[in-house]
């Protein structure tokens, strides 16, 4: 029998597969399950209860197989194990205002992005809701100390493209910051997708306001096109009218993020291209090195060339920044995370 994950459920949900106790027992459920409890920690529930729910469901969504500590920042990559055997990564980043993570939305990805490992194996499947936040769930577990939470930001950056599976991303943010639960605000919570505009539309319709990061990685079309395949279904134009409709609908600032490739997209002309197609827009750019994956053979530019183009966007007076690369001694820098282990053990 395929048993059920408990964390995929609202407070709401739980009363119904809690038929018949009492309404607190919901809200008691879900309190032990955003800590990360297995049934045998939930102390205040009776035992007859604890045994049929342990008969028919799954407490967690994800468990934590391995861990990998970076040498250089001391950025944790997690490898997680699904109820199906399944794999996924995720990446914890420690910095001064709290702890970031990088969450995983589908095992693979079928977006297949010239510079990035997570769509070397195409897309496997989607995760539910309750998947993607008991990544969450269990790095907090890990890593709560004091009162303090383990995760305080979170950034859906890891495999997959969160909008190619929108309702459970949905979902999961609400879960996420059910005040009765983990609590993370949405303002803490980053939303990255190559553009899929009719998706960042309705994102904005159905009232949901993460952080908006666009990875836009060119400055035109035609060049856009031999790096992302997405770029053949919405254009530059595209992307820029529905995050224009995002902001107005949310009032957050929009976030472009620019892997730079090393003759490719890193010329003052590529510079100048991407602040004219910006310029306007309450927007921010993230510049980022481009990490190495040893499979898409592309070099990332030189930090000469990334401060140079970098110079060249504030001179137009676009806000922007050079990303910071943490983790990439254990591949947990962006672009970097694929289903590399469970790859290797079934080769």
């Amino acid at each position: 029998m395929n048993k059920k994950l408990l964390v995929d459920y609202s407070i709401e949900e739980l009363a119904q597969v809690l038929d018949g106790q009492p309404k607190f027992r919901a809200e008691q459920l879900f309190k032990w399950l955003s800590k990360g409890a297995a049934f045998e920690e939930m102390k205040n529930l009776p035992k007859p209860l604890i045994e049929r729910l342990a008969d028919g469901y799954l407490a967690q969504g994800a468990e934590i197989a391995k861990e990998f500590k970076s040498a250089i920042d001391g950025t944790v990559k997690y490898l997680y194990k699904l109820a199906d055997g399944n794999m996924i990564e995720g990446v914890l980043m420690k910095y001064k205002y709290g702890n970031t993570l990088c969450v995983s939305t589908q095992v693979g990805c079928r977006m297949n992005c010239a510079f990035c490992a997570s769509g070397l194996d195409g897309l496997i499947r989607n995760l539910s809701a309750g998947e993607i936040l008991g990544q969450v769930i269990a790095v907090n577990r890990r890593n709560f100390v004091d009162g303090e939470r383990g995760v305080t930001n979170i950034v859906l950056m890891g495999s997959g493209e969160p909008l190619d599976n929108y309702e459970n991303v949905c979902k999961f943010l609400t879960l996420v910051s059910d005040e009765r639960g983990l609590n993370i605000s949405k303002r803490n919570i980053s939303l990255s997708t190559c553009g899929l505009c009719d998706k960042i539309i309705k994102l904005a319709d159905d009232g949901y306001s993460p952080t908006l990061t666009i990875s836009l990685h060119a400055p035109n079309d035609e060049l856009r096109k031999q790096i992302m395949p997405i770029a053949k279904k919405y254009t530059i134009a595209d992307i820029i009218k529905a995050v224009k409709y995002y902001f107005d609908k949310t009032g957050r600032r929009i976030i472009f993020e620019y892997s730079m490739i090393a003759g490719k997209n890193d010329s003052e002309a590529c510079a100048r291209e991407l602040a004219k197609a910006v310029k306007g827009l309450p927007c921010h750019i993230n510049l980022i090195p481009l990490n190495f994956v040893k499979e898409r053979g592309l070099d990332g530019s030189n930090k000469k060339n990334v401060y140079r183009f970098m110079a060249e966007l504030e001179k137009q007076g676009i806000s922007v920044t050079v990303r910071r690369s943490m983790g990439s001694d254990i591949e947990g820098a962006c672009g970097q995370l694929r289903r590399k282990v469970l790859k290797d053990e079934n080769d």
